[in-house]
This record gives structure tokens, sequence and C-alpha cells, in this order.
């Protein structure tokens, strides 16, 4: 038994393929085929069912998977304690960021990051919320970066900011002469929102004090719900109704006309917690704290602490 033919399983039964597993195992097909053939015969056991598409484990092959993982997560701690000893910042970290959040952070540090961290490969995916953590269940993902919710399941979460949310209105809305405007001032037909799946959505309708049923009740016949939030700035412009944008958004936002559209809250302000969640296994912390702390130096401070303000999840 080797390390090499334990790590062939995991990825056989990542991908469900012999094909794709090899492909991202850098090997041919019959290589890698040939090698877990070997390492049934040796231990005695089937442990992929051959006849079904994708290929799965047999009962007895998730228990050798289960082990197989973690030794190689042994392994894995091994190789990092060496690197932390010698501090080396190497190899992949793969962080998930939902994209309301991805659009403003990201480009405001990764560069700085990756210039420090050359010899660190930053794979980073835009997904929801459910994906991250779906992600993270899987192995998919080291990290990731969302609007953290009440229940974030067994997860270890670590808070970044808070970011408040401001209106962003029509030209020609009837609060768009107010210096500040109030939740109390909102009225859930009025709101274009994301898709479901996007945590900005719930969240709006939440500072809305509204539901789901309300806001699709109270809507003109022409319903607008984008995957971007950058369209539905667009349809802002276009006077099809305003929105929420967070916070960071506003740095990208130069055209005057434009900032005199956006009205920031009365207390208490509405915001959300941006954070870091990843697996309570999770092993490459040195690259976490390395992460954190870049993300953090750009961070305004007054969205560093929760002074006042009230939390939408």
């Amino acid at each position: 038994m080797t390390l090499t033919q334990l790590e062939y399983l995991i990825a056989l039964e990542r991908f469900g393929s012999f094909s794709e597993a090899a492909k991202n195992c850098f090997v041919t097909q019959p290589t890698l085929s040939m090698q877990i053939h070997k390492l049934e015969e040796e231990l005695g056991v089937i442990i992929f069912k051959r006849d079904k598409q994708p290929i799965v484990p047999t009962d007895i092959g998730r228990k050798v998977l289960e082990q197989a993982k973690q030794i190689i997560k042994e392994k894995e701690r091994l190789t990092i304690i060496l690197q932390v000893e010698r501090g080396e910042f190497v190899g992949a970290l793969r962080v998930a960021v939902i994209p309301t959040i991805s659009s403003y952070l990201l480009p405001m540090f990764i560069s700085s990051f990756t210039k420090k961290y050359t010899e660190v490969e930053l794979i980073i995916d835009e997904v929801t919320t459910d994906e991250v953590l779906n992600g993270l269940n899987k192995g998919n993902f080291d990290i990731g970066i969302i609007a953290l919710r009440s229940n974030n399941g067994n997860f270890i979460t670590e808070t970044l900011y808070y970011e408040p949310f401001v209106a962003f209105l029509p030209p020609d809305h009837k609060l768009i002469r107010k210096n500040k405007i109030s939740q109390d001032d909102l009225d859930v037909s009025d709101f274009l929102l994301l898709k479901e799946g996007h945590c900005l959505r719930e969240q709006t309708l939440a500072v809305c004090k509204s539901n789901e049923n309300e806001w699709i009740h109270k809507s003109s016949k022409v319903i607008f719900e984008s995957g971007n939030l950058e369209t539905l700035i667009k349809l802002v412009e276009q006077k099809f109704g305003m929105t929420l944008l967070p916070y960071l958004a506003l740095q990208y936002i130069k055209d005057r006309k434009k900032l005199n559209q956006i009205k920031e809250f009365t207390n208490p302000v509405p915001k959300r917690e941006v954070g870091l969640i990843y697996s309570n296994t999770f092993i490459k912390t040195h690259l976490l704290e390395a992460l954190k702390s870049d993300i953090l130096k750009v961070i305004p401070e007054e969205l560093k602490k929760n002074k006042s303000g009230l939390i939408v999840r």
C-alpha cells in the first residue's frame, strides 16, 4: 500500500470517473486503474463498483476511503508542520467567495497577496453560500468568504468585518431628497432582487421587514430577478426600482450623479457580518492567517467593529 494509491482512491471517489481522476492526478488512465486494482488485490476487497456511472464505492470501500482520507490528511499535516517550521508559504489555497463580496473585496487585496506569497497558488471560485458550504463539506474548497448566517453548521467561522447596506435609488424616487432613510421608509414593491440562492436576496427582504410572498404579491408586472448585482444597478438607473448595495461597492462608484442616488440608513443601520468559514479539520492555518491579515489591512477601521447596527442574516 502506498500513499499514491490512496490519493488515487480519493480522486476516483471525488470525480466518479477513471478518466477524470487520472487527468486530475496527472497520470494516464491505465496507470491509475492498475494501481487501484493492485490495492484492491492487496486488501482483498472491492473498493469501487465499476458497473455504475458515476463510479461509486462499495460499502467496505467507503470505510477504506474514510481511513485513506485520514492518512492523507495526516501526511498533509506533517508537510504543513515542516513548512511552518521553515517559514514557507507554498501550495494551493482554494477559496470560495459569494458574488456580492468577491466583486468588491477581491480587487482590494488580491494583488498584494499574490505578490507577497509568490509560491501560493490562490484558486478562487465565485459561488453562492449554499455552494460554499457544500464545497467545504466535500473538500472542494479550503476556505469560504461569506455573509455569516445564524447557523453555520459545524464549521469554524471568523468575523472579518461588519458591512453596512446602503440603498441605491432611481433618480426620480420619492426618497431621493432625504439625507438618510430608515427601514420604515422602504416598500418591498420598489425592490429589485437577486435570484434565489443569493444571500443578499434574503437580507434585502429582511431589511424591508418583508417575506418572499409579499414581494411577489406587491411587485409590478415586470419582475426582475438577476444573478448579478451590477445588472440590478443598471436597472435602477433605468428607473425599474431600487436595490441594496454593500458598503464596499461605493468605492467603485465614481459618477457624482450615482453618488447622489445612494442613501445611508439611520440607526440601527442594517449590516451583514462578513467572515471566513472553514472545516475544523483544515490544516493550512498559516495560509489562512496570511489571507486574513491581508484582507484586514484593506478594510476600513470603522467596519471592523459592530459599534451600532442591526445584523441582518
